[in-house]
């Protein structure tokens, strides 16, 4: 008896734990997307929350992370992806590897909207970019070299521009990550 009652304290505590941050996650995007002043309640993630740079991000925008910024032909916003990319490096016929990496897209507006009915698409685009650049050689196996850094970047935007040939302004890592096996 005396082990059981603890037991049932951390299930409650548990489940009221999830609950909370339930319940917490899903209100703070209801009142983001209803209290979005241009109308549309759509977020850079294209899940209903709008989210305000920070002053960070490429050169060309104003806005930073997650933001929007006004650019010369209008507005931007930020996509992210549902989930990471997981990309196997593979040596003498073996996964040696797991490249991880979390990516955004800095998006005009007018695309933000179909970006997540896309999603599928352009992740596949990207999976066969970062699937190329695994077999090519080392692009992937030494991830701190600048040079390797911004060529990643720059055929998966190359490559994503073929699929959408308008409005994908830049392709921001977030996150890179390696794990060896």
């Amino acid at each position: 008896m005396n082990k059981i009652i603890p037991a049932i304290i951390a299930g409650l505590f548990i489940l009221i734990g999830g609950a909370g941050g339930f319940y917490l996650k899903n209100s703070g995007s209801a009142n983001a997307s209803t209290a979005e002043p241009g109308g549309h309640g759509k977020t850079s993630s294209g899940h209903g929350e709008e989210k305000k740079g920070d002053g960070h991000g490429d050169k060309k925008s104003k806005g930073g992370h997650g933001g929007e910024a006004k650019s010369g032909s209008g507005e931007v916003s930020y996509y992210r992806f549902t989930r990471e990319f997981v990309v196997p490096i593979i040596s003498n016929e073996r996964v040696d590897s797991l490249v991880i990496l979390n990516l955004n897209l800095e998006v005009d507006n007018s695309v933000s909207d179909k970006l997540f009915s896309m999603e599928p698409k352009i992740r596949d685009n990207i999976m066969t970019t970062l699937i190329k650049l695994s077999n090519d050689g080392d692009t992937l196996h030494s991830l701190t070299d600048v040079e390797n850094y911004e060529m990643i970047r720059a055929l998966i935007l190359a490559n994503l521009q073929d699929v959408i040939s308008d409005g994908i302004r830049n392709v921001l890592i977030l996150d890179m990550a390696k794990q060896d096996l």
